[in-house]
């Protein structure tokens, strides 16, 4: 049976400029303060909770592959929290066109609010591309 991508949302996350902490036995690592985030689309529509962290623990290794590591909370346009990771993977090495590769993704939720319990239960995946000062995400549900 073929899987089934589903519509869930656009995602623009802005970050901060991150910090580079170096060679570490895991890789060159990077500490990306989520700056700004945005998810807007028919069943989903939430910005990040204020005064909470948001960031990405990336690790880029030495083949040149972004390990992306990121945590996060949403405040739904209706007053629920959602507890979002996703990690994902880049090459960013690889350029066609000018372009960058994109961003691979595959985002979990957690939420105790009825209204978006079924965002517990599914499994999404994402493709971002960087535009002049975000990434913009494409999300799907996988069914």
């Amino acid at each position: 049976m073929p899987l089934e991508l589903v519509p869930l949302c656009t995602m623009r996350s802005v970050p901060e400029p991150p910090v580079d902490l170096g060679f570490t036995t895991a890789g060159q690592r990077y500490m990306v303060t989520i700056k700004e985030a945005r998810w807007e689309g028919e069943r989903l529509r939430a910005s990040l909770k204020p005064g909470l962290p948001a960031g990405d623990w990336m690790i880029i290794s030495p083949d040149g592959i972004a390990h992306i590591d990121i945590r996060e909370t949403l405040e739904t346009d209706d007053g629920a929290l959602i507890y979002v990771r996703y990690q994902g993977r880049r090459d960013i090495g690889k350029v066609r066109d000018g372009i960058p590769a994109p961003i691979y993704i595959t985002p979990l939720f957690e939420t105790s609010d009825p209204r978006y319990a079924w965002l517990n239960s599914i499994q999404a995946v994402g493709r971002g591309t960087p535009d002049e000062r975000s990434l913009v995400y494409e999300i799907y549900e996988l069914r």
